[in-house]
């Protein structure tokens, strides 16, 4: 089993891309529960590990991690309101977000007593390591499974407009590497952080994976190699929830191969590096060819 862990919320997405005013239309969102719902998809076991709302926003996205396959066993529930994202989405198909998140369910996260004994790999990212008191628990998990030898897999999918001290996140962003085992970020989000990927690839991560948008990605692994592959072509509709996509599918393909773990990760070499890209990347371009955070079905890959 994968546990991924982090937030759930309501995007409000423009019906008219570039037009500020059209109407908007909610969707089920967030960048961990995008990657629990495509891990689904995929064939993957999977269980979400958040505090949710029990208002009706809250309740469909329990409906929907349950119609997807979703183990929703470690979901904690309580009346505070769910936390909304207002999406624009340019001209180009890219997304950018504005964030309501004062006083949401997620952030009064509480650390788990413990996992279900299945689970080989847990996933992190987004506004869940940001807005406290929810963020700490959340790390606290992180700190406690990776001591305990599970495979800890880290995107930090930045959304600035939350962050109310970049230098104090980037200082708490390089205490979390030595945790970590495998760190997908986009090259958006590496120039943010301002640092070296290179660096953050001998810092603990056995393997890390920038994606590149149309350009494809690539991986640096702790030994000092690096591969690339290209990206898919496609005609881009939105890019919403492709980042999450490809965290989904590199769990996947790593954990069918039976290589959730920083020593299996060292000896994939060439071919297997590119085996995995290529199957994270065929996967983002699918959700890329339609609206929203729609992540493919195992049959479309």
């Amino acid at each position: 089993m994968i546990v991924v862990a982090g937030e759930a919320l309501i995007d409000l997405v423009p019906q008219t891309r570039g037009d500020a005013l059209a109407p908007l239309l909610p969707a089920r969102g967030g960048g961990p529960y995008n990657t629990a719902v495509a891990l689904a998809r995929l064939g993957s076991e999977v269980a979400f590990c958040s505090r949710l709302s029990t208002d009706a926003f809250g309740e469909s996205l329990v409906d929907r991690l349950r119609r997807e396959g979703v183990d929703t066993g470690l979901l904690q529930r309580g009346p505070e309101p769910t936390t909304l994202a207002v999406a624009s989405v340019g001209a180009d198909g890219s997304a950018g977000y504005r964030f309501y998140a004062e006083g949401t369910a997620d952030r009064l996260f509480r650390v788990p007593d413990g996992l279900p004994a299945a689970t080989r790999a847990l996933s992190f990212g987004t506004c869940s390591l940001v807005l406290e008191p929810g963020a700490s628990a959340y790390e606290e998990l992180m700190r406690r499974e990776a001591d305990r030898g599970r495979f800890v897999a880290l995107d930090p999918n930045v959304r600035a407009g939350l962050i109310p001290d970049a230098d104090a996140y980037r200082r708490r962003f390089e205490g979390w590497l030595r945790h970590v085992t495998l760190l997908k970020l986009s090259e958006e989000d590496a120039d943010w952080l301002g640092g070296d990927e290179r660096a953050w690839a001998e810092a603990g991560p056995a393997a890390v994976v920038v994606t590149r948008g149309a350009a494809g990605m690539t991986v640096l692994t702790r030994d000092g190699e690096e591969f690339s592959v290209p990206g898919e072509e496609v005609e881009v509709v939105d890019t919403i929830g492709a980042g999450d996509t490809v965290n989904a599918a590199l769990l996947h393909a790593l954990s069918e191969r039976g290589l959730l773990s920083a020593d299996a990760l060292g000896r994939l070499g060439r071919r297997g590096w590119d085996e995995v890209l290529g199957y994270a990347a065929r996967a983002a371009a699918v959700t890329c060819s339609r609206a929203g955070a729609e992540p493919p079905h195992a049959r479309e890959l």
